[in-house]
């Protein structure tokens, strides 16, 4: 399988225009209502250049009443399904449809989309390249009354491929900028995921399985949610602009622009960590931190996590490694304890709902960062920061720093999915360096005369830069 690097697809050999399309396909479309709108979605699809053997349509009805109907013009295999118990809204409609279907791919589709006769197929070729991508359809956003369209004549004009004179004037989508200034996300940073939204895209069904599926919790905004478990399960994201599809109607968020966005914000800082526009840096905590940070016990362990609690970077979770002793049950000596230092240190750390203890750290797939830190070094409060920002800046999957203690090692959680995925290294998949000297060295042992971690990042980066020492694939 082809080792891709960060978010970079240009050297993915896509089938051309002899290839023989062998995957199958599961468009799942989430409704509520509408049902002048699901028949134009339908009717487009039922003209599809992709083979209709290889392509099953899942509707799932939440709750319409009263209940959706297939329309006479439909692709061969189109059924309609209640959402699975216990949930309702898009996300759950989703998750209930995919959990009802059984193509190797699947298509997440809006139930208001009137699609190109490509569009499933140009989405697909892109799923016969490599298995761990998020295929982005595009599309733009039009005006629309119902009764508008008739399903026949839509039919008819997007098998003749003239979906595309069906309007004349569109809505850009704002990902579009970003898409431009990251030449298509080639280039983009580990914020790619951003520009994932639920109209239509694609990913591998162990893709979405790998991810978790989407958060049922989140009624809205739960495609930005879904872009960032794809993320963190290693995905690699493809705006596909070969093809496309006219919206009908204007996005929600442009009719109610300040609920929407207040109601998104609070949800997606809490599961998101590294937008910063939702998450404002605020001396608090987030149910999903920036990173979890792992201190082996040892001398100066206290001290250790005193220093990372303390640091700019508050969302932060440490989880301390041992061997634990139970809790006392019976009359005891206390000061002859043989765990006297171990439930010491618990103790110590009782009331913090940031620490926890375990004999060995528990791997969470929705925290971006994996840091190790030795119980020895002395972090400053830009410690975290410093170590997470050049990880960042120079796009790196894996960062160790070298201390007279022992080494802090920051892994980038998505990297590491990657590569397991693909049985490669993190350095293969998103680079790796080691350094052992300057600031960052400094902002982890202060006393080892590696420089001024406090003077920051401007005057700092420089000479971090001539101390690395090796480039482990940059």
């Amino acid at each position: 399988m082809t080792v891709l690097r960060r978010n970079d697809y240009g050297p993915l050999d896509r089938p051309g225009a002899d290839w023989r399309p062998r995957l199958t396909v599961s468009v799942v479309i989430p409704a509520h209502g509408h049902q002048d709108k699901l028949d134009v979605t339908l009717a487009s699809l039922a003209a599809q250049s992709y083979p209709s053997s290889l392509v099953e349509v899942v509707v799932v009805d939440d709750g319409t009443e009263p209940p959706l109907r297939l329309p006479d013009l439909r692709p061969e295999s189109t059924r309609i399904v209640a959402p699975l118990p216990g949930g309702w809204a898009s996300a759950h409609a989703t998750n209930s449809g995919v959990a009802q279907s059984d193509g190797e791919v699947v298509l997440r589709l809006d139930s208001d989309m009137l699609v190109y006769d490509d569009h499933v197929e140009s989405q697909l070729r892109w799923h016969h390249a490599a298995d761990y991508l998020a295929v982005l359809g595009h599309k733009r956003f039009v005006d629309y009354r119902a009764g508008d369209l008739d399903p026949v004549d839509v039919f008819e004009a997007v098998r003749a491929g003239k979906a595309a004179s069906l309007y004349d004037r569109a809505e850009p989508q704002w990902i579009e900028q970003i898409i431009d200034a990251t030449a298509g996300l080639r280039e983009a940073d580990h914020r790619a995921f951003r520009v994932l939204v639920g109209a239509s895209f694609s990913v591998h069904r162990s893709m979405f399985d790998a991810s978790g599926g989407m958060d049922a919790d989140v009624l809205l905004g739960s495609d930005t949610v879904f872009g960032y478990r794809l993320h963190q399960a290693g995905a690699l994201f493809v705006p596909d602009e070969d093809s496309s599809a006219w919206h009908l109607g204007p996005r929600q968020i442009a009719s109610r622009g300040d609920l929407a966005k207040a109601y998104r914000r609070p949800r997606i800082a809490n599961r998101v960590p590294e937008l910063d526009l939702k998450r404002p840096r605020a001396n608090r905590s987030w149910d999903t931190p920036l990173a979890d940070v792992v201190v082996a016990s040892g001398d100066g362990v206290e001290s250790c996590v005193d220093g990372l609690l303390t640091g700019s970077v508050r969302d932060v979770r440490v989880t301390v490694t041992g061997d634990w002793p139970e809790q006392h049950t019976g009359r005891h000596a206390p000061l002859d304890d043989p765990h006297f230092s171990a439930r010491n240190l618990q103790e110590a750390f009782e009331g913090e709902a940031r620490v926890r203890f375990a004999a060995e750290a528990e791997p969470d797939r929705g925290v971006p960062y994996r840091i190790d830190v030795p119980a020895g070094a002395e972090p400053g409060p830009e410690a975290v920061r410093t170590l997470v920002d050049y990880a960042n800046e120079h796009r790196l999957g894996l960062l160790e720093v070298e201390l007279p203690q022992g080494v802090v090692r920051l892994e980038r959680a998505a990297a590491a999915a990657r590569a397991a995925h693909l049985e490669a290294s993190v350095a293969d998949v998103w680079g790796a360096e080691s350094v052992s000297e300057g600031p960052l060295v400094a902002a982890f042992a202060p006393d080892s005369g590696a420089g001024d971690a406090g003077g920051g990042r401007e005057r700092g980066l420089g000479p971090l830069r001539r101390a690395v020492r090796r480039g482990l694939g940059r």
